[in-house]
């Protein structure tokens, strides 16, 4: 028997491969199949299921493209409802796989097909438990993602409640929890850095699975302090609900190279993303464009930040990063990447064609010029913020940037950070897409303020 956790980090994804004997399956899979294609062929082995443990907000799955190219039989828990052939597993019902068993626990609460996979190895003893978005390490998931569903979060959360405490606690201490997200992904508020543990140490560590908690202290501990989910969730939901665009026609669209007059043109109707470092965006950028760096958390702020995702979008990226820059997009089903810059930025400045910049200073010398009249602007998210933050400071969340607009003048002067650097200079380019242009980005973010600077912070203030 093999179980490897197939663990990617800019999505805080893991998707499962488990064989036995000459049989294996997989366990929500990204869309990008080529790598799962490549793992069976490498085991020697026929793929038998694909098992979905929900319909996933935060990514687009590539069960129904896997399912074409392998056979394999796409397996969901009860209440699924989809434009493509599966079939829809009974609550305990098990499925033979080699000489294991996997049987399906149908956990609604996250949302209502909701269902973990318990893997009994050849012993008859539970080895490991999928849980999907029901339960984290340190979490569970969020009781609030259903889409169209006529139930309340406190009944969703009521749900998740029972789930917990009627399928996962009965279970060996020693099982191990393989969950589908780790730390940094929105469908959880409290997830560890770690991507699995045993049932039993989670018992003691998890907030969620503290038996001291009755059903309403359970409900009160994880519906408080969630923040609204990213735009892009329920249009990913029904993409995986559905079937949808090649991912072989999306990356090879989206690696066409485009002269300077194409791009120019193509970007008159187009969304312009610079992948590039943020430094890189501030000396220089096409008007207009959107800096979201390939090297940060770049699919789901897209996904966060664009108005639309069916937009059609062309890159301004270095050559090597261009495909996996498709690659990334098309995950939070933005299908629609028609081209990328050839030559990048210097092909642009040798054409002589108009560049933007955004001011970027060190903390030393924001210290030295910020007055306690001028706007400061924090897109951290609320947790970062009641953490700590400048006394003068207004928080905008980035990921609800779009709804604030409106709070801007074009003729006042803004200071932007948030905790590095890498979301303000998202934060300024949107801001001067919209007219705004006296920006100043601070390099190094809030770490760096608290760092290097003797500027006061409200948690500063509180010891004092």
């Amino acid at each position: 028997m093999k179980v490897e956790q197939i663990y990617t980090g800019c999505l805080s994804e893991a998707t499962y491969f488990i064989k036995s004997n000459n049989e294996a399956a997989i366990i929500d899979p990204l869309r990008e199949t080529d790598k799962y294609l490549e793992k069976i062929k490498s085991e020697n082995t026929t793929l038998k299921y694909i098992f979905i443990t929900h319909f996933h907000a935060d990514f687009v799955s590539g069960h129904v493209d896997l399912a074409e190219k392998t056979g394999a039989q796409i397996i969901f828990g009860p209440n699924a409802k989809a434009d493509f052939k599966f079939y829809s597993a009974v609550d305990n019902e098990v499925f033979n796989l080699g000489q294991i068993k996997i049987k399906a626990l149908h956990t609604p609460g996250h949302t209502l097909e909701s269902t973990c996979y318990l893997l009994i190895d050849a012993n008859n003893s539970e080895y490991c438990v999928f849980t999907g978005d029901t339960l984290f390490i340190g979490d569970v998931g969020r009781p609030d993602l259903a889409v169209k569903s006529h139930l309340t979060q406190k009944d969703l959360a009521e749900l998740l409640y029972h789930s917990i405490h009627d399928k996962i606690f009965p279970l060996r201490d020693e099982t191990i929890i393989y969950p589908a997200h780790g730390a940094g992904s929105a469908c959880g508020k409290n997830m560890s850095k770690e991507t699995f543990d045993t049932l039993g140490n989670q018992k003691k560590v998890n907030y969620a699975l503290n038996t001291n908690l009755n059903i309403e202290e359970f409900v009160t501990e994880v519906t408080c302090g969630l923040s609204s989910p990213p735009s892009y969730f329920p249009l990913n939901v029904k993409m995986n609900q559905s079937v949808n665009k090649s991912y072989d026609d999306i990356i090879k669209s989206g690696l066409t190279p485009l002269k300077i007059d194409d791009f120019k043109k193509l970007g008159e109707s187009s969304i312009i993303i610079d992948c590039r470092k943020p430094i890189d965006f501030a000396n220089s950028h096409i008007p207009g464009s959107i800096f979201i760096g390939i090297d940060g958390g770049f699919a789901p702020w897209a996904g966060s930040v664009l108005e639309n995702i069916n937009s059609d979008i062309i890159l301004v990226a270095d050559p090597d990063r261009v495909e996996e820059a498709v690659k990334r997009l098309s995950r939070v089903g933005i299908d629609n990447t028609k081209g990328f810059l050839e030559g990048g930025m210097e092909a642009w400045i040798k054409a002589g064609y108009e560049i933007d910049k955004v001011k970027s200073i060190e903390v030393s010398q924001f210290e030295k010029e910020v007055r306690d009249d001028e706007l400061i602007i924090d897109v951290r998210n609320n947790g970062e913020y009641d953490k700590s933050h400048l006394i003068n400071s207004h928080l905008r969340p980035l990921d609800n940037f779009s709804n604030n607009f409106i709070n801007y003048k074009a003729n006042s002067k803004y200071y932007i950070h948030c905790q590095g650097g890498y979301r303000s200079m998202i934060a300024c380019s949107l801001l001067k897409r919209k007219g705004i242009h006296n920006l100043i980005d601070i390099k190094g973010g809030f770490a760096a303020i608290a760092k290097d600077s003797s500027l006061k912070t409200i948690s500063e203030l509180e010891n004092n």
